[in-house]
C-alpha cells in the first residue's frame, strides 16, 4: 500500500500544482487501488452530463468492465474526452468495483449578437470571432473575441473602440453572448513623414506605400487607416523600390506611428538609408552540373552590364535559368545569385551558380482559410503539383500569383516535414476577402460619342461562386446615349491558363442628324505567351442600325426635311442599314509598366488586326497599334516623361467597299484640342466629317507633381504636344469631298490628372497650332483618363 500511497501522493501534488499555477484550471482526480497492478471495474457510470449522452463518453474512453486497466489507461481516458471540445472538466475515480466519470459540459452558444455596431456589419464581425451558434462557450474564446472586434475596428481607423461583453443565460446549459460596442471616432493620418531620403523626395516615396495621409477622398478610399501590419508591408515596398533603382543597401532604420490623443491622429514617420546607387558589372553563368552548358543559358539572363541594378532583373533571371534548367531534365537544379560589390566604382557582378539541389518531392498541398474560394483554383496557380520535384522558386512565383488574383487579404505559404525524409508537405493559408461590387456613378465628358453627363450602375463579382470567374453587369447611359453590357471571363480554359469569356452589348447613339442602335457579342480568347507578351483572339458580331432622327426627318420617310443638311455619304449609310458586322481579331500586348496606375517606366504597346467578312454585310481589313514609352527624367523631382505613338490602316474588299461607318474618326487619344471627328475628309457641301482610312498621330508629355497640393489628393500636371493626320477615302466618288491627302495638324496644351476614388479623370486644355480650314476646334476637353 506504500506504492499506492506514493502514487495518490504524487497525483494530488500534481493536480494541486496545476490549480496553483494556472488559475482556474481544471482539476483532474486520479484514484487508484493499485500502481503496480492492472484494476478491473465491473460497470463505469457517468454522471455531470446534460446534452452527451453517456454511451457517447463511455465510447470515447478505451477502458471498458471486466478489462484490466491501468493508470496511463486512465490519463488517455481524460485526454480523449477532453480532446472532444465538449467539455470544461473531467474526474476520473475508481469506487469499488465502479468507474466513475464526472464531466461538466461547455454551455452552448444559442446566438452571437452585436450591439450599437455601424461601422461594421453583423456577418463582418460575426466572421472575426470565434464563438458560434450552436458551439461550445469558454471564457478564454469570449475573451480572445474581444480583442478580435478590437483588431476588426483598428483594421478600419477606429482605435479607440470599446466592447464589453454579457452572457445571458438561457437554461439547459445554453446562453446567449453579446458584444456591446462603442466604436468611438475615427483616427486619420496627419502627416508622412520621410527622414534621410535625398535621391528620391518624400512626394514620390509617399506614392510607393500603401499608407496615405488623410485628405477629403479618404472617407471614400480608406488608404488612411494607421495599422502596423500595414506600415511592415510599407517597408518591404520601400525596400523594393530602391533595390530595383539601383540602391542594393538600402536599409529602412525605422518607421514609427505616433498617435495625439488630443487630435485622434497619427503622425507616421519613416527614417531610411539610402546608400549608393549601383550599376550591374560583369553577368554570368556558371554551372556545377557537367550536363548543363552555362553559355546556351546567357541568352534566357535578363541583367546586363551597365544597366542600373535592378532586384526584379535578378529574380527574374533566377526564374528563367530554374525553368530552363528543369525543362533540360534538371527539376532539382538549384539557382543561386552571388554578388560582388565594388565600393569604389559602384558596380554589383553578379554570377548566377546552377547547382544539383537537395532531392525532395512535394507530397502534398494542404489549403486553409478558403471557405468560399474552391481549392482547384488556389492549385491551378502552382506550376508543381503532389509528387513533382519541390522548387522554392516555382512556389513564390504561384505565392504572388495568388496575391495578384485580389481574392485574399493574405497569402502565406509554408512548408512542413513529410511522412518520408525526401518529402514535405506545402501549407497554403489564405484569408479571403469580398469579390464583389455594387456601383452607382456619374460623369461628364466633353468628347467622343457619349459627350454629356451621364450615370451608370453596375454589379461585379471577381470570383463567381468561388470558381475564379469574372461576371459584370452594367447599364448606363447619358444625355445622347444608351449602353447595356454582360461580360464573363473564365480564367482557366479547360484547365489550361486561357482566358475565354464573351461580351454581350447594346449600344444606342445619337447625333447631330441621326441615331445609331448596336447590338452585338464578343467571344474572345487570352494567352500569356510570356510575362510581358500577351495575345488575344477574338470573334465579333454585330447588328448595326442607323437612321435619321425625328428633328431632321419628321415625316419618317427617310429623305431629310428641308433645312436639314446631311451628307450623301451618311444618306447612304442610313439607307444601306441594317447590317451584320462579323469579323476575327486578333490582339497582341506588349507590358512592361511598372505601376499601371501611376506609370514611371515602361512600354506598354498594343497591336489589333481585324478582318471583316465572316459572313455577313461589311468586309475589310483594320489593323492598329499603340505604343507608349514613360521613363522617369527626375527623381528628385517625380518627373516622368511620355512619349506615345500610333497608325492604323483599313482597307476593304469586294464590290461595295467602304462605308462611312467602316472608317477611322478622330478622337482626342488621336489628337487634343480637336472635336471628335473634328478633323480630316469633310463633305464639302455640308461640312460633315467623313472619316479616313489612314491614320498617324504622335505625341510627347511631361507629368509632374503639383506643388503645394498634397500627394494623398492624387493630382498631378502636365504640359503635353501633340500631332496627327487622317486621311483617306474609299467613299463613293460621287460624294463631294475635300482633300483626302495627308494633312498634318498639331497641337500644344495643359493637363490635369486625377486618380480620383471613381477612376482617373484627365482635364486638358489644348491649342491647335497647326489646322485646317474644315476642322472643328474643341479647346477644353474633360472626361474619363484612357492612358492605356
Amino acid at each position: 500500500m506504500k506504492a499506492a500511497s506514493k502514487f495518490l501522493s504524487a497525483a494530488s501534488a500534481v493536480t494541486l500544482s496545476a490549480a496553483l499555477v494556472v488559475p482556474g484550471a481544471l482539476a483532474v482526480q486520479f484514484v487508484a487501488t493499485s500502481a503496480a497492478e492492472a484494476a478491473v471495474v465491473s460497470r463505469v457510470e457517468v454522471s455531470g452530463n446534460q446534452r452527451v449522452d453517456a454511451d457517447t463518453i463511455r465510447n470515447y474512453i478505451t477502458i471498458k468492465p471486466g478489462k484490466a486497466f491501468s493508470s496511463s489507461d486512465i490519463d488517455s481516458a481524460i485526454k480523449a474526452l477532453f480532446g472532444t471540445g465538449l467539455f470544461s472538466d473531467v474526474q476520473i475515480n475508481q469506487v469499488g468495483s465502479t468507474l466513475v466519470v464526472k464531466v461538466a459540459e461547455y454551455q452552448v452558444v444559442n446566438q452571437v449578437l452585436f450591439q450599437n455596431n455601424k461601422k461594421l456589419k453583423d456577418n463582418a464581425l460575426a466572421m472575426a470571432v470565434q464563438l458560434k451558434p450552436r458551439g461550445t462557450f469558454s471564457q478564454a474564446t469570449l475573451d480572445a473575441d474581444v480583442e478580435a472586434v478590437k483588431a476588426a475596428y483598428r483594421r478600419i481607423g477606429r482605435d479607440d473602440v470599446t466592447v464589453t461583453t454579457q452572457v445571458m443565460q438561457l437554461g439547459d446549459n445554453r446562453v446567449n453572448v453579446v458584444f456591446n460596442i462603442t466604436e468611438g471616432d475615427r483616427t486619420q493620418i496627419a502627416a508622412i513623414n520621410f527622414v534621410g531620403n535625398s535621391a528620391y523626395s518624400s512626394r514620390r516615396l509617399s506614392d510607393v506605400i500603401n499608407t496615405k495621409r488623410s485628405s477629403w477622398v479618404s472617407f471614400i478610399l480608406r488608404d488612411d487607416v494607421y495599422d502596423d501590419d500595414k506600415l511592415r508591408a510599407d517597408q518591404e515596398l520601400l525596400r523594393r523600390f530602391y533595390y530595383n533603382h539601383g540602391y542594393a543597401d538600402f536599409q529602412v532604420v525605422s518607421a514609427v506611428g505616433e498617435l495625439d490623443n488630443t487630435t485622434n491622429k497619427y503622425t507616421v514617420t519613416i527614417t531610411v538609408q539610402e546608400g549608393d546607387r549601383y550599376t550591374f558589372g560583369d553577368v554570368s553563368v556558371e554551372s556545377t552540373i557537367p550536363e548543363v552548358d552555362s553559355k546556351s543559358l546567357e541568352s534566357v539572363v535578363e541583367t546586363r552590364k551597365g544597366d542600373v541594378y535592378n532586384a526584379k532583373d535578378v529574380e527574374d533571371t533566377i526564374v528563367a535559368l530554374t525553368e530552363k534548367v528543369a525543362g533540360s531534365g534538371y527539376a532539382f537544379a538549384q539557382v543561386t545569385p552571388r554578388g560582388d560589390r565594388n565600393f569604389e566604382n559602384h558596380t554589383i557582378s553578379v554570377v548566377y551558380t546552377i547547382d544539383q539541389g537537395t532531392k525532395a518531392y512535394i507530397e502534398r498541398i494542404e489549403i486553409r482559410g478558403n471557405d468560399r474560394t474552391r481549392d482547384y483554383v488556389i492549385r491551378r496557380e502552382f506550376d508543381v503539383s503532389e509528387g513533382d520535384a519541390f522548387n522554392q522558386v516555382l512556389i513564390q512565383r504561384a505565392k504572388k500569383r495568388l496575391e495578384d488574383l485580389n481574392y485574399f487579404e493574405k497569402v502565406d505559404i509554408s512548408t512542413v516535414p513529410g511522412s518520408q525524409p525526401d518529402q514535405v508537405v506545402l501549407v497554403v493559408d489564405v484569408v479571403e476577402k469580398s469579390t464583389g461590387e455594387f456601383s452607382v456613378g456619374a460623369g461628364y465628358s466633353t468628347g467622343g460619342d457619349t459627350a454629356g453627363p451621364s450615370v451608370e450602375g453596375s454589379v461585379t463579382e471577381r470570383n463567381f461562386l468561388g470558381r475564379g470567374q469574372f461576371i459584370k453587369l452594367s447599364a448606363g447611359g447619358g444625355k445622347n446615349s444608351r449602353d447595356y453590357s454582360l461580360s464573363f471571363t473564365e480564367p482557366y480554359f479547360l484547365g489550361r491558363r486561357i482566358a475565354a469569356g464573351f461580351d454581350i452589348y447594346k449600344q444606342t447613339r445619337e447625333y447631330d442628324n441621326y441615331d445609331s442602335d448596336t447590338t452585338g457579342a464578343t467571344v474572345r480568347f487570352g494567352l500569356p505567351i510570356t510575362n510581358s507578351i500577351s495575345t488575344q483572339l477574338a470573334y465579333n458580331i454585330s447588328q448595326e442600325k442607323y437612321e435619321l432622327d425625328d428633328s431632321c426627318d419628321a415625316n419618317g420617310d427617310g429623305i431629310p426635311d428641308a433645312g436639314c443638311s446631311v451628307s450623301t455619304a451618311i444618306l447612304d449609310g442610313i439607307e444601306q442599314s441594317p447590317w451584320i458586322k462579323s469579323s476575327i481579331s486578333l490582339g497582341l500586348v506588349y507590358n512592361t509598366i511598372d505601376d499601371m496606375k501611376n506609370p514611371h517606366e515602361g512600354i506598354y504597346a498594343t497591336t489589333t488586326a481585324e478582318f471583316a467578312g465572316v459572313g455577313g454585310d461589311a468586309k475589310y481589313v483594320k489593323v492598329t497599334g499603340r505604343g507608349s514609352v514613360y521613363q522617369t527624367l527626375s527623381e528628385q523631382f517625380d518627373l516622368v516623361g511620355l512619349v506615345s505613338a500610333g497608325a492604323g490602316h483599313v482597307e476593304g474588299y469586294g464590290g461595295d467597299g467602304l462605308r462611312i461607318f467602316d472608317q477611322f474618326q478622330s478622337t482626342d487619344r488621336m489628337i487634343r484640342g480637336f472635336e471628335y471627328g473634328g478633323i480630316g475628309p469633310a463633305d464639302s457641301i455640308t461640312g460633315d466629317h467623313l472619316g479616313g482610312t489612314t491614320y498617324f498621330n504622335a505625341s510627347a508629355e511631361a507629368q509632374f507633381p503639383l506643388p503645394v497640393i498634397p500627394e494623398s489628393f492624387g493630382l498631378r500636371g502636365a504640359v503635353f504636344a501633340d500631332a496627327a493626320t487622317l486621311y483617306g477615302s474609299k467613299l463613293s466618288t460621287a460624294v463631294a469631298q475635300t482633300s483626302t491627302d495627308l494633312k498634318l495638324r498639331a497641337s500644344v496644351g495643359l493637363g490635369l490628372m486625377w486618380a480620383s476614388p471613381f477612376g482617373p479623370i484627365r482635364i486638358d486644355y489644348a491649342i491647335p497650332v497647326k489646322k485646317e480650314a474644315t476642322d472643328n476646334v474643341q479647346e477644353f476637353n474633360f472626361g474619363i483618363s484612357t492612358r492605356f
